[in-house]
């Protein structure tokens, strides 16, 4: 299932629903079949998100330098790649004063 985070700030953002509940989770909201981040939660929101991506990337570095051969190693889509897009976009809606909704 899909989550759609909107804002008139913004693009909308599309995401698949257990990383709309993850990142959610992390700024300290709840999926909900319909929910809001208001303008006043966002520097809150960015400063957890932003140190989630930080600890993503030490984490994977980490994995990287302990990994034998080129042979093991692999790309993937990390966290970090994934949250970019919402980052943005609670960014520029800070920016705006603007908030963020969601539906499934």
């Amino acid at each position: 299932m899909l989550v759609t985070f909107q804002s008139p700030a913004t693009p909308d953002v599309i995401m698949l629903r257990d990383l709309a509940q993850y990142l959610l989770g992390l700024i300290g909201k709840r999926l909900d079949n319909r929910g809001v981040i208001a303008h006043d939660d966002l520097p809150e929101a960015i400063r957890r998100l932003e140190e989630a991506i930080v600890d993503d990337k030490q984490t994977a570095a980490a994995y990287e330098a302990s990994v034998a051969s080129n042979a093991e190693r692999h790309q993937h889509a990390g966290f970090s790649q994934r949250a970019w897009p919402f980052l943005d976009m609670l960014r520029e809606a800070r920016r705006q004063n603007a908030d963020i909704l969601w539906g499934l």
